[in-house]
C-alpha cells in the first residue's frame, strides 16, 4: 500500500517511483557544476591545505602514539591497486566490458581503524585536541606534536567529553582516537551497527550506549546528550565541516599516487571514482577533493543500498537533509551497516549536489557476490559495503555518460573505493565468503 505521503514525493518527481519501489536505478546528477562555479561553496582549497597541514602536524604524535604507523612517520593513508583479475571477472558476470584500467582504493587497510572514517573521523578529533591545547596553553606554534602523547595532556582531555553517533566505522574511528588521548568518548549506535564493532569499542576504551531504531535516533540522541555537557563535544556527522575536510585531503594523497604510477588525468583521459554513501560526508569530502585538485577532469559517482538511499532522493528532490527514506517508503534496511542511513548529511549534500556526476543503487545480495568474487579473484577482503562501488564502470556505460563526454573509453582510469574491512572478525569474515559464494553458485546452476 502506497502511503499519501510517498504518492506526493513519487507524483512531483517521476524518476523517485522506482526508487520508492526498491528498484535498482542509475542517476545522474543535472546539477553539477564545472570547477569554475564552485568559488561560492562553504569551503575552499585553502581549508583543504590547512586540513593537510594539521594531518602533517600531528604525524609524529600518530607515529609514537599508534606503532603501526611507526613505518609511514605518522602518515594514515592507504595503497592505490590495480586489480585485473577482479576486472575480468566482472566482465564474465555483467557479460559486458570493463574499458580503461580499473583500481582499488584500499581504505579498507587504512591502519588504526580499517576504514575511510579514519581520514574525517581521527581528523576532528586531532582538530578540536589542537584546538583546546591552543586555548589553555598546552602548546604553542611550532611545538613537536609528539607531545599529545605525554600524561598531563591525556588527564587534560580527560575532563571533557566527546560523543558521535554512528552505525560502525566512524564510531571506531572518533571512540579510538578520542580514547586515546584521554577524552570521555561516548559512541550512540544504532540497531544497524554489528556487534563485533561494539564489542572493540568498548574494548579500546569508549562507551557505548544502544538504540533500538536506526541512525537518525542514534544521532539525535547522542547530540542532545553531548550538547547538554558544558565540557562536551559533538562530531555531527548530519553536519559536520571537519569530517568533510578531512575526508578531502585524500585527494591531494592520491594525486601523488597516481602520479607515482604514471597516470594522466586530463579532459582525454578522465579519473571516474565510485563510492560507497551513507550520509554523504566521507563520499562526498573525497568528491570535493578530486574536484579541487582535478577540475572538471574527474567524476564522482555514489552508491547506495536499495532500501537506503538517502543521498540519492534528498538530490532528486531537492529537499537535501528534509527529506528521508521512510518519506518514500523505504525501510532502510541493510546489511551495509555503514550505508543504513536514513536521512543525509546537511552539510555535505549542499555540496554533493554540485560536485558529483551521478548515483546508483545496489541490492545487497549484490554486496555479498562482489565481495566473494574480490576475495577469489585478488585475495582481497573487505564488508560488504566496500564492495558497492564495483559495478559502477559497467553501469555508467550504460547510460551513455562516457559518449556525452567524447573521450575514448579505454583512457578511462577507474578506482572503486574500498571503504572498511580490514578489523572485521575471521568468523565474521568466513561467514560473509561463504554467504557470497552460495548466491554466485545459485546464479550459475
Amino acid at each position: 500500500m502506497v502511503s499519501p505521503e510517498s504518492k506526493k514525493w513519487t507524483d512531483r518527481f517521476p524518476e523517485l517511483l522506482p526508487v520508492s519501489q526498491g528498484k535498482t536505478v542509475t542517476w545522474l546528477n543535472p546539477h553539477r557544476r564545472n570547477s569554475s562555479e564552485l568559488d561560492h561553496l562553504p569551503i575552499s582549497r585553502h581549508d583543504m591545505d590547512q586540513a593537510a597541514a594539521l594531518w602533517d602536524r600531528f604525524a609524529p604524535y600518530l607515529a609514537k602514539a599508534f606503532p603501526e604507523l611507526k613505518n609511514t612517520g605518522g602518515i594514515i593513508e592507504s595503497e592505490l591497486r590495480e586489480i585485473p583479475h577482479m576486472k575480468a571477472r566482472l566482465e564474465a558476470y555483467y557479460k559486458s566490458e570493463v574499458s580503461g584500467r580499473l583500481f582499488l582504493k584500499c581504505d579498507h587497510n587504512l591502519p588504526v581503524v580499517g576504514s575511510i572514517k579514519a581520514r574525517g573521523g581521527i581528523f576532528e578529533v586531532l582538530h578540536y585536541a589542537e584546538e583546546l591545547a591552543l586555548q589553555n596553553g598546552l602548546i604553542q606554534e611550532g611545538d613537536n606534536y609528539e607531545i599529545f602523547d605525554d600524561e598531563r595532556f591525556k588527564s587534560f582531555f580527560s575532563q571533557y567529553t566527546i560523543g558521535v553517533g554512528s552505525t560502525g566505522n566512524l564510531g571506531l574511528s572518533i571512540g579510538v582516537i578520542s580514547a586515546k588521548l584521554g577524552f570521555d568518548v561516548y559512541v550512540y549506535m544504532s540497531s544497524d551497527a554489528k556487534e563485533w564493532k561494539k564489542n572493540l569499542l568498548r574494548q579500546k576504551g569508549a562507551k557505548v550506549l544502544e538504540f533500538e531504531g536506526d541512525f537518525s535516533e542514534a544521532i539525535d540522541n547522542g547530540r542532545r546528550s553531548t550538547n547538554a555537557n558544558p565540557k562536551g563535544y559533538f562530531v555531527d556527522d548530519e553536519n559536520s565541516k571537519y569530517l568533510f575536510l578531512g575526508y578531502s585531503v585524500a585527494a591531494l594523497r592520491l594525486k601523488d599516487q597516481l602520479d607515482a604510477q604514471g597516470i594522466v588525468v586530463d579532459a582525454d583521459h578522465p579519473l571516474f571514482v565510485y563510492s560507497p554513501c551513507g550520509v554523504g560526508g566521507s563520499p562526498g569530502g573525497v568528491a570535493y577533493g578530486l574536484r579541487e585538485v582535478f577540475g572538471d577532469h574527474v567524476h564522482s559517482f555514489f552508491v547506495e543500498p536499495t532500501h537506503a538511499p538517502a543521498v540519492l532522493i534528498g538530490l532528486i528532490t531537492g529537499a537535501m537533509a528534509d527529506i528521508c527514506v521512510q518519506d518514500i517508503g523505504l525501510d532502510n534496511h541493510t546489511e551495509a551497516d555503514g550505508l543504513a542511513v536514513g536521512r543525509p548529511s546537511a552539510f555535505a549534500s549542499a555540496i554533493n549536489d554540485l560536485t558529483i556526476s551521478g548515483e546508483y543503487t545496489i541490492e545487497d545480495d549484490e554486496l555479498f557476490r562482489l565481495l566473494f568474487m574480490l576475495h577469489e579473484s585478488e585475495g582481497i577482503h573487505v564488508e560488504p559495503s566496500a564492495t558497492a562501488g564495483f559495478p559502477g564502470p559497467q553501469n555508467i556505460a550504460r547510460t551513455g555518460f562516457v559518449d556525452k563526454l567524447g573521450v575514448h573509453p579505454d583512457n578511462i582510469t577507474h578506482i572503486v573505493w574500498s571503504t572498511g574491512g580490514a578489523l572485521v572478525p575471521k568468523e565474521n569474515m568466513e561467514q560473509y565468503v561463504a554467504r557470497g559464494r552460495a548466491l554466485v553458485e545459485v546464479d550459475f546452476q
